[in-house]
């Protein structure tokens, strides 16, 4: 059965999806830029980016009763690949025991002018 996951802990949707989707046991969460989603900031540098970007993915993770455990793979988007180490470093904070399957690439823009763009998969 398919179930709508939705959070005002994580910036709304900016188009016609969702914030995440449950479909038996398995939770794909979409994108998540790096917006505050108390205000609609956006902070600068890769780091601050990166680390609300995977805020936001982990308050959609709890609102489903998951957490980063859970998260069977990501997929990185990067406005520039050179920030990858940066993105990386703080990407480890979040995945501490065992780490997901993972895509990174180079996008050539992001919405909002963001620097990165995370999305998961999830187990349960």
């Amino acid at each position: 059965m398919k179930k709508i996951i939705s959070t005002p802990a994580a910036p709304a949707a900016v188009g016609p999806y969702s914030q995440a989707l449950e479909f038996n046991d398995t939770l794909y969460i979409s994108g998540q830029l790096p917006l505050n989603p108390e205000n609609g900031t956006m902070p600068e540098g890769i780091e601050e980016q990166t680390r609300q970007s995977l805020k936001n993915l982990g308050a959609i993770l709890q609102a489903s009763g998951r957490s980063f455990n859970d998260v069977l793979k990501t997929t990185v988007l990067l406005q520039d690949i050179k920030d990858f180490g940066a993105m990386n470093a703080v990407y480890a904070e979040y995945f501490t025991g065992d780490k997901p399957a993972r895509m990174c690439y180079e996008v050539a823009a992001l919405p909002k002018g963001a620097l990165v763009e995370i999305d998961a998969v999830a187990g349960k």
